[in-house]
């Protein structure tokens, strides 16, 4: 028995001093040791991590599309968020024009003259889609060219 109670001390004496020796690492020494490391030593650690932690460290990748027999698939544009409103034409009626230019860009009167007889010109630019069409609406209604971008 008194063997056995020697044996128990030792063992929690060789637990104690474990717990000692396992000191844990600053996030200052470990990136050090990372920096220290050459290529294949870091692929080596990549895979060991992955391996212990059941992660991947891979980029994911989108799924790639099938083309059916058809032909090519067509590019997905992506939708714009600003649109460009651009006077083409002035039309017959220039006086009506120059007031709405007027009122969409609060322009002084020579102003909106000077701009409306220099079109084709942009009127408002980097604008949302609703304010755009609106604008176009306007601006037809009194005969003028417009178009948006």
């Amino acid at each position: 028995m008194m063997a056995e109670k020697k044996e128990a001390k030792s063992a929690k004496k060789t637990k104690a001093t474990a717990k000692k020796e396992e000191k844990l690492v600053s996030k200052e020494d470990f990136v050090a040791a990372i920096e220290r490391m050459n290529i294949l030593e870091l692929s080596e650690l990549t895979k060991t991590l992955e391996e212990r932690f059941g992660v991947s460290a891979s980029v994911p990748v989108a799924p790639v599309t099938q083309v059916t027999s058809g032909g090519e698939a067509p590019p997905k544009e992506e939708e714009k968020t600003s649109f460009d409103v651009i006077l083409s034409e002035v039309g017959e009626k220039k006086i009506p024009v120059i007031k709405e230019i007027r009122a969409i860009t609060n322009l002084g009167l020579k102003e909106s003259k000077d701009f409306v007889e220099s079109a084709p010109k942009p009127i408002k630019e980097k604008i949302e889609k609703k304010e755009a069409e609106e604008i176009k609406k306007r601006l037809e209604a009194v005969g003028a060219k417009v178009e948006i971008k």
